[in-house]
């Protein structure tokens, strides 16, 4: 198994179960909840290849990954009760692992295409966050991306990391997986915000 079918696995699972319990806290039902996991899962990399025209993409064949996805959310409906009082905790651990899995995955899938560094930041922003700005307009939420605490910066940084080509190996990768996961969840959990220039009252 490669690099970027690990990727792809990894953030599937996290942004579906991500999108499931989002869609439990605001308390929509079964199928609401199916929905916006699905949704956050593979909304970005559909948005992401119609954009860069990936030639080999074939969203309705991704056959495994739909089954790998629907058994995530499933298992997110049947957790028991005491589990899910956490789940804001669990919602932003899980997005995390899918941020940071998505924006590598994004980003390879431009490399593969041998577009500029320009083009594998974008594909790494589409990605990462294309699903879960979907979910947040359809959940009236504002889009995670576009808030102050940091985010959409670490997508970016990977995006141009890997864009430049300065990383190369899958070892690369996965350091870059783990040190950025670990940068997003320090940036929620201590509220690390960017700056925001705010119009005078």
């Amino acid at each position: 198994m490669g690099a970027w079918e690990i990727f792809t696995i990894i953030g599937t699972i996290s942004f579906s179960l991500q999108g499931g319990l989002i869609a439990m806290e605001k308390k929509y039902d079964i199928f609401g909840v199916y929905l916006f996991g699905i949704l956050t899962a593979f909304g970005g990399g559909a948005i992401r290849n119609t954009l860069i025209d990936a030639p080999d993409y074939q969203l309705w064949n991704q056959n495994k990954l739909f089954y790998i996805s629907i058994a995530m959310i499933t298992l997110i409906v049947l957790l028991p009760k005491p589990f899910l009082k956490s789940k804001e905790l669990w919602g932003n651990f899980f997005d995390a692992i899918g941020l940071i899995a998505f924006s590598i995955q994004g980003s390879m899938t431009a490399v593969k295409l041998d577009l500029p560094v320009g083009a594998v930041v974008v594909s790494a922003l589409l990605t990462a966050t294309g699903g879960g700005v979907l979910r947040d307009l359809l959940a009236y939420r504002q889009p995670i991306v576009l808030g102050e605490v940091v985010y959409g910066l670490w997508v970016f940084l990977i995006g141009l990391i890997i864009g430049m080509r300065w990383a190369t190996t899958t070892t690369h990768l996965y350091i870059i997986f783990m040190v950025f996961t670990i940068l997003r969840i320090l940036s929620f959990v201590y509220s690390w915000k960017v700056p925001v220039r705010k119009l005078e009252e």
